[in-house]
């Protein structure tokens, strides 16, 4: 944020906390412009505004000095299972002498549809824990890098000094192990997992078709940066269980209260916020929905259960889901120099199913948080366009403004007191 303020004749400029180096980039311009306006007034002015030219270089470098890579040290790290269950010991009686790769098992018994969950714990930090759910597809992996190689949600948030949990939910990633093998059809066909990297893309709103980008697009350019993203797909290997594995999630916000004797700030994502919804509510301190699957239905019983609880939350979206808003009221600069406009279809090209569907979430989740406000809970949705931030996909947290995202977060946190 800044300032410009005229105080016993002097023209002062404050800067507040840029988001990011683009933002304070965009500080700097924008003074520079002004600054060059005041030149032109009376000579009298001049010297005015030579002081504040100076006060304003130094201000910045000071921000930019500030936005470099900072260390992080870590007090604590590891990793915990959660949840889960051990199956009845397989018909018949354990023999130890028997060669262990034996395909029968008699006897024994196995660990399984548990959440796992790696952790880490700042050493200049205020303790306060965030739990962070993968989506549909996706493992903690997502959370901890972006696919060009940059620092991820959770490196930011440890620099704000919060503690991270990363979970890999039941039946996917660290988690894997389960007792009946995945036969869900939208992972499964004629005994080969199907993920579908061309469809993710189109429906997750990173371009029409592989590997073109929409105009504007924060996702990370080139091939290999797209070939990391789409290694980070992996499937299920047991069914999909909602209940499950909101049980599993509950045992890990019961153990981070254990661990840190403080309740969780919950971010889920798409298919996660499904899980989210499943979750008790009785560790938790604030949920930060990005892109949820859907919102729960007003007067459900999940309803209650988080205006019971009166659980904040935050809820946000990328772009391209909105059609039908102008460059005019949210304009977006492209790669050419233009101004994007509805012709270039930065708001999500109509003749896909997926851009109807996200509309519908986004104003699913605008309902939800109108009544649930008026229900005396307190719920926030924002549209990243609406912000002034435009360009991201469904996968915000992994784009080029993932930093600048994450500062926003920060700063609804902060008026939370979290």
């Amino acid at each position: 944020m800044r300032t410009f303020a005229v105080e016993n004749g002097e023209v002062r400029l404050r800067l507040g906390k840029a988001r990011t180096n683009s933002a304070l980039h965009s500080a700097c311009t924008d003074f520079a412009h002004r600054f060059k306006t005041l030149c032109n007034m009376r000579k009298s002015y001049l010297f005015g505004a030579l002081a504040v030219a100076a006060v304003a270089i130094v201000a910045c470098t000071g921000q930019a000095e500030q936005q470099k890579p900072q260390g992080l040290v870590i007090e604590k790290q590891g990793v915990f299972s959660s949840g889960g269950r051990v199956t009845e010991a397989i018909p018949g009686e354990y023999d130890p002498t028997q060669n262990w790769l034996d395909p029968e098992r008699k006897g024994t018994t196995t660990h399984v549809d548990h959440a796992n969950t790696f952790y880490q714990i700042p050493a200049d930090g205020s303790g306060t824990p965030i739990v962070f759910l993968h989506g549909y597809g996706q493992t903690r992996t997502g959370w901890q890098s972006t696919p060009d190689g940059r620092e991820g949600w959770s490196d930011l948030f440890l620099k704000k000094g919060y503690s991270v949990f990363l979970v890999d939910q039941p039946r996917r990633g660290a988690a894997g192990a389960t007792e009946e093998i995945v036969t869900d059809p939208g992972d499964v066909a004629n005994g080969r997992f199907k993920v579908g990297e061309q469809a993710w893309y189109t429906h997750f709103r990173i371009g029409r078709v592989a590997p073109e980008r929409y105009e504007g697009s924060q996702f990370p350019e080139g091939s290999e940066a797209l070939e990391q993203f789409f290694c980070q797909m992996t499937p299920n290997t047991g069914n999909y269980d909602e209940v499950l594995f909101g049980q599993a999630l509950s045992a890990v916000l019961k153990d981070v209260q254990t661990m840190t004797g403080r309740k969780s700030i919950y971010v889920t994502h798409s298919q996660g916020g499904r899980v989210g919804w499943a979750t008790d509510t009785d560790n938790m301190a604030a949920v930060i929905a990005v892109e949820p699957g859907f919102a729960p239905e007003v007067g459900s019983d999940t309803y209650k259960k988080f205006v019971a609880a009166k659980v904040p939350m935050l809820f946000l979206f990328g772009d391209y889901i909105e059609n039908g808003r102008s460059s005019e009221s949210h304009p977006s600069s492209l790669e050419d120099g233009r101004v994007a406009t509805d012709v270039d279809k930065v708001n999500g090209p109509e003749d896909i199913q997926s851009t109807g569907f996200w509309k519908m979430v986004l104003q699913q989740c605008r309902d939800f948080a109108k009544q649930y406000n008026a229900d005396g809970g307190d719920a926030t949705v924002i549209y990243l366009p609406d912000e002034d931030i435009h360009g991201n996909s469904h996968f915000m947290f992994q784009e080029k403004n993932n930093a600048e995202i994450a500062d926003l977060i920060a700063e609804w946190l902060e008026k939370h007191n979290l």
